[in-house]
C-alpha cells in the first residue's frame, strides 16, 4: 500500500533536526532526517578514552528552558539531567600560593528579583560600593524590552557600564553569567542577547536560573534516544548522509519549490524541507532560490568553545560546580558520574571555556599545563594528587558571535520557497545559541512545515516558541 503522506525531510541531526523531526513524525508526517555524521546529537557528542566517557563540552540548561527539557521528556532522558533544588554557584577567586577566596551565589525563597538579594549583599568579590550599584543595572533590565533594536546596537559592557557598573562588576559577577550563556564575554556581546539572558534567566522568576547539566554521556542523553525515538515512531534516520544540495522546480506553473534533496548520488524526491544545519554551513548549501542573505550568514562569525577534562586519582574538588575569577578556570564540573568512575574513587573534572578565542588554537599539551596549575590554584588537594589522565576538547565553531547588529542577521524559519525552512540555534529564537533557542527553533519549523502540508499558508499564524 502506497504512503500518501507528505514526505519531509529534515536536513542535520542536532538539536534543531531531532526536535523538529519528533514534531513532525508526532502530528503523522512521513520524515527521513538525514545527518551526514554516524551519530545524532549535533554538537553534543562524547567518545570513550581507556574505558571511560567524555563529552565534547560541558552542555549545561536552566530551569526556564521548558523547550528543551520538554525535549528530554519526549527521549524518556529527563531523568539523566536532573536540575539543582535551588541555584548554588560557588565562585573562587584564586590567590596562588594561598588559599582561594569563596563566596556563593545562591537563591532564597523570596521572590524575584529579591531572591538573589541575599547572596549578592554578601559577595566578597564585590567592593560595599559596587553592590550597592547593582539594583541599578537590575532595574534598567527590567524596564527595557530585548528586542528593541536600540538595545542590539551596544555591547552588555557597555549598557552595564552607562548604569553605574564597574569594570571590576562586570568581570566578577556579570561575566559569570553572560560569557557562559552567550559564549562572548560582556564587552563583545549585544545587549539585547545578555538582557534576554538576564531577564528570562534571572529576574523574572526565582527559580528560573536553577542549573541542570547531563549526569550520563551527552549521546546517551540525546543522540542514542533521538534515533530509537525516531525510528519507533517510523521515522527513517539516514545516518552518514551527506546532503550535497537540493532540486528546485516550478511545479504547475507556479512559485518553485524543493522537490528533492541530492544526497549519495541520487536525488530523493520529498514535499518540504527543514534545514537545521550549522549556519556557515547553510550559507553553501541553500538553494538560491530560498533567497537566503549569505553575506550576514557569514558574518555571524563563530565563537569557539574549549574544554579541558581532568582525571584525578582521587576527590579534589567538593562541589558539583564552581566558577573561577582571577583563573584561567571559568567553570568546572565534576564529570565523574556521566565519566562512570563515580564509584572507583576517582574524580573527572571538566573545565569549560566560552569565548576560548586565544585558547583554540593552542596546543593540547599547553593548555593542560595551564589549566592543572589553575584548578591546583582553585583546590588545592589538586597539588598532591596523580593526574591519571588529560585531554582537551575543541568546538571551533561552537555558535555564532552575537555581537551587536547581529539581531537582524538572523532569519527565521520561513524562506523564499514555499517548502524549505531553516532551524538551527542561529535562526531568530530570541535565544542565544543555546540547547533551547536550538530545540524552539525546531519546534518552529515543524509547526510551518504541517501548516503546509495540511494545506495552510505558509508564515500566517503564530508559530509556538515564537516570542517566548
Amino acid at each position: 500500500m502506497n504512503d500518501t503522506r507528505a514526505h519531509v525531510a529534515v536536513v542535520g541531526g542536532g538539536l534543531a533536526g531531532i526536535a523538529t523531526a519528533l514534531q513532525l513524525v508526532d502530528a503523522g508526517q512521513r520524515v527521513t532526517l538525514f545527518e551526514s555524521r554516524p551519530r545524532l546529537g549535533g554538537a553534543t557528542w562524547s567518545f570513550t578514552r581507556d574505558g571511560r566517557n567524555f563529552d565534547n563540552g560541558q552542555h549545561v540548561f536552566l530551569r526556564c528552558c521548558d523547550a528543551y527539557r520538554r525535549l528530554l521528556d519526549r527521549l524518556g532522558t529527563t531523568d539523566k539531567a536532573p536540575i539543582q533544588e535551588r541555584l548554588e554557584i560557588p565562585v573562587l577567586r584564586a590567590r596562588p600560593g594561598r588559599d582561594p577566596v569563596m563566596s556563593v551565589i545562591s537563591r532564597s525563597s523570596l521572590p524575584a528579583p529579591l531572591h538573589l538579594g541575599r547572596s549578592l549583599v554578601a559577595y566578597r568579590h564585590l567592593s560595599s560600593v559596587d553592590r550597592l550599584r547593582l539594583g541599578g543595572a537590575v532595574r534598567a533590565m527590567m524596564e527595557v524590552s530585548a528586542t528593541d533594536p536600540l538595545l542590539d546596537q551596544e555591547t552588555f559592557g557597555a549598557f552595564l557600564r552607562r548604569h553605574g557598573q564597574s569594570s571590576v562588576a562586570v568581570a566578577n559577577l556579570w561575566d559569570l553569567i553572560a560569557l557562559p550563556t552567550t559564549n562572548l564575554r560582556a564587552d563583545e556581546v549585544s545587549a539585547a542577547v545578555a538582557v534576554k539572558v538576564f531577564k528570562t534567566g534571572l529576574l523574572e522568576h526565582a527559580d528560573a536560573a536553577d542549573i541542570g547539566w547531563a549526569r550520563v554521556p551527552l549521546l546517551e542523553l540525546h543522540g542514542t534516544p533521538a534515533r530509537h525515538q525516531l525510528e519507533a515512531s517510523g521515522a527513517r534516520v539516514a545516518l552518514r548522509s551527506k546532503v550535497e544540495g537540493f532540486d528546485v522546480e516550478a511545479r504547475d506553473g507556479g512559485a518553485h519549490r524543493v522537490v528533492a534533496v541530492r544526497t549519495g548520488g541520487e536525488s530523493v524526491p520529498v514535499d518540504a524541507v527543514v534545514m537545521a544545519v550549522p549556519h556557515l554551513q547553510a550559507a553553501t548549501l541553500a538553494p538560491e532560490a530560498a533567497k537566503l542573505n549569505r553575506r550576514q550568514l557569514l558574518a555571524l562569525g563563530a565563537s569557539p568553545i574549549i574544554d579541558v577534562h581532568v582525571v584525578y586519582a582521587g576527590p579534589v574538588m567538593d562541589y558539583p560546580i564552581a566558577a573561577g575569577l582571577d583563573s584561567s578556570v571559568q567553570y568546572v564540573f565534576d564529570t565523574s558520574e556521566s565519566a562512570g568512575v563515580a564509584s572507583e574513587g576517582i574524580q573527572c573534572l571538566a573545565v569549560s571555556v566560552s569565548g576560548a578565542d586565544a585558547e583554540h588554537g593552542e596546543q593540547a599539551e599547553i593548555l593542560i599545563e595551564r589549566y592543572l596549575a589553575a584548578l591546583s590554584d582553585l583546590f588545592p588537594r589538586a597539588r598532591s594528587t596523580q593526574v591519571l589522565d588529560a585531554v582537551v576538547t575543541r568546538e571551533h565553531q561552537a555558535t555564532f558571535r552575537a555581537v551587536p547588529g547581529t539581531a537582524s542577521m538572523r532569519p527565521g524559519p520561513v524562506t523564499g520557497l514555499p517548502n524549505f525552512f531553516l532551524a538551527g540555534s542561529w535562526t531568530d529564537t530570541g535565544w542565544p545559541a543555546t540547547m533551547e533557542g536550538a530545540v524552539r527553533s525546531g519546534n518552529r519549523a515543524a509547526w510551518h512545515v504541517r501548516n503546509l502540508c495540511e494545506g495552510g499558508h505558509v508564515g500566517l499564524g503564530r508559530a509556538p516558541e515564537a516570542a517566548a
